[in-house]
């Protein structure tokens, strides 16, 4: 699995995959009661939530590459999944922290192959003008 130029393990979990629903929905009540219902597409803006869960540990050095890319603001970057699908997405910072990395063991100073629990929080964009 890549996102961006860092190779992350292909155990991450998408937790949130299902959860989707491609079709947006607006329900509103005329003045005479009747229920009008708009349906479109949705475009983009799919939440794609990447989880160790105990499945996969990730160095403190993937987890460093993975600090310089959150904190480039409105970084898109490309994702491509172990099954070949690919997004185009950016850090989701809505729904919380968009980059979660918990030590598996509490040092001090960790050195860099020093294992964390990651969690990322991507949403799906546009992909950049070519």
């Amino acid at each position: 699995m890549m996102l961006d130029s860092v190779e992350l393990d292909d155990q991450f979990e998408w937790v949130d995959e299902f959860e989707w629903d491609a079709v947006a929905q607006e329900q509103e009540r005329s003045v005479s009661g009747a229920l009008l219902i708009q349906e479109g597409v949705k475009l983009h803006g799919r939440p794609i939530t990447l989880k160790s869960n105990g499945g996969v540990w990730t160095p403190l050095s993937v987890v460093r590459s993975l600090e310089v890319l959150r904190n480039t603001p409105s970084k898109v970057m490309d994702l491509t999944l172990p099954d070949g699908r690919a997004f185009s997405v950016t850090w989701n910072r809505a729904d919380g922290a968009p980059l979660e990395a918990t030590p598996l063991e509490r040092l001090v100073n960790p050195g860099e192959d020093h294992l964390y629990d990651v969690n990322l929080r991507l949403i799906t964009v546009a992909p950049p003008a070519a």
